[in-house]
């Protein structure tokens, strides 16, 4: 694992001076990216807080894990970029890259696999949870709570100062999430649960998962598993998103990873977030056909009206996203497999040439996103929309337990408390009912 550390720039300091405050705060560089200013000792000499709504200014942790550089269109997994591993790796080999800091050898990554397809399977009396949930139940909320409850059934990896329960438990939750997933969808539909095949491969034994039945034999396609791979390698993590400052600001208060993970299902329901790609498939429906793309271009162009595209543009990327350029070949693989002439890719490949070429779009940066063409995959793969946010948290718990691992081994972490700029009353009496 990389050793490298943030430290100090040599000789540079931040002098902020007015308001007879005179200080120099100490700038930290990283390995790339823009350097950061040291504020933990500002309200000590200052008596001041900093304010920063969403924290859009702030590094809230140290990480070695994921780099995003918004302007150039750039995400990097541990330095490797996001089209390198998607073209020439597959997930396994980056969840040990995310968890481990080096991609694994041959045998590491043979030991890794085996290691994880031990945990696949989840306690029998895990079943009877789903039981208690009505059947039109969105599977979010189901994971939400069957994640959480791992922690009332595996006691043996709850013990966060302990690197070898950690490191379980990490494995546990990689290999036992779309089994938890696979089964909300069953209950959903009023099919059998499926119990994982640990002859097939991370995403293979997923999709078995999902649509076989006991009554007769699924074959998965090898198309429909890659795409399905490199959508799980594409969503594995994504810097500190506001899903995995969850799951660090609920590790931070010694919280078992169970419920760290839960914690982070819970924020990546929200659909600015993990609901991105269905809002953006939606979209798509509603407009329906090419022949309709002006008209809502000229909408969405028109500030008093509140349609909005969906699927472009980006909190982080100023550029291409680069997960969506990779994706839409998987699009166009997965189409022509299952032979769909479906015309929400029409109006997707179309929206996405006029938005390119449009001034509009060009000047206020607005590219497709990963969100842009997930959606209408996952459709045709034969996914109801509301287990894509379901899907999205298979792969990004890889991603969640490496941030995980990291915040807990970081000598310098603290719980986190975050501050406020308080507008509310100041301090006043209390009066007796009858005075009010």
């Amino acid at each position: 694992m990389s050793n490298v550390k943030a430290r100090s720039a040599p000789d540079k300091t931040l002098s902020v001076t007015g308001d007879g405050v005179n200080i120099e705060l100490p700038l930290m560089t990283g390995t790339v990216g823009p350097e950061v200013v040291d504020i933990r000792k500002l309200y000590a000499k200052t008596g001041m807080f900093t304010y920063d709504p969403g924290f859009t200014s702030t590094a809230s942790c140290e990480s070695q894990i994921t780099y995003i550089d918004g302007e150039k269109g750039e995400l990097l997994y541990r330095g490797y970029p996001i089209e390198q591993l998607a073209e020439k790796s597959d997930f396994m080999e980056v969840a040990y890259l995310l968890l481990k800091g080096e991609l694994p050898t041959k045998s590491e990554k043979e030991k890794f696999i085996s290691d994880t397809t031990y945990h696949t399977m989840v306690h029998e009396q895990l079943n009877h949870f789903y039981n208690g949930f009505r059947r039109d139940a969105h599977p979010m909320a189901v994971m939400v709570g069957v994640v959480g409850a791992l922690a009332a059934f595996y006691h043996d990896s709850t013990d966060i100062t302990d690197p070898r329960q950690r490191m379980i438990a990490s494995y546990r939750m990689i290999a036992k999430m779309p089994t938890l997933a696979a089964m909300a969808y069953k209950y959903s539909v009023g099919q059998p649960f499926i119990y994982p095949r640990n002859d097939l491969s991370y995403a293979a034994n997923f999709l078995h998962m999902m649509f076989a039945v006991p009554c007769e034999e699924y074959n998965v396609s090898p198309t429909l598993e890659r795409a399905m791979d490199v959508i799980f390698t594409l969503h594995a993590d994504h810097e500190q998103n506001a899903s995995t400052s969850t799951v660090r600001l609920a590790g931070s208060s010694g919280a078992n990873p169970f419920a760290c993970i839960s914690a982070g299902c819970a924020c990546l329901w929200g659909p600015a977030h993990g609901g991105a790609n269905e809002a953006a498939l939606l979209m798509l429906q509603e407009i329906g056909t090419p022949d309709r793309i002006p008209e809502y271009i000229a909408r969405a162009k028109d500030r008093n009206d509140p349609f909005r595209l969906m699927g472009f543009g980006h909190r982080v990327y100023k550029n291409y996203d680069p997960r969506a350029t990779v994706l839409r070949k998987i699009a166009h693989d997965v189409l022509d497999e299952l032979n769909i002439k479906d015309p929400l890719f029409e109006v997707a490949r179309e929206l996405e040439k006029i938005a390119l070429e449009d001034e509009y779009f060009i000047e206020k940066k607005l590219y497709p996103n990963v969100d842009f063409y997930s959606g209408i995959t996952l459709s045709a793969m034969g996914f109801p929309t509301s287990m894509f946010t379901v899907l999205f948290a298979i792969a990004r718990t890889v991603g969640w337990v490496s941030q995980w691992n990291e915040m807990i081994a970081d000598p310098v972490q603290r719980i986190g408390r975050p501050r406020q700029l308080y507008t509310g009353a100041p301090k006043r009496d209390f009066l007796p009912i009858d005075k009010r």
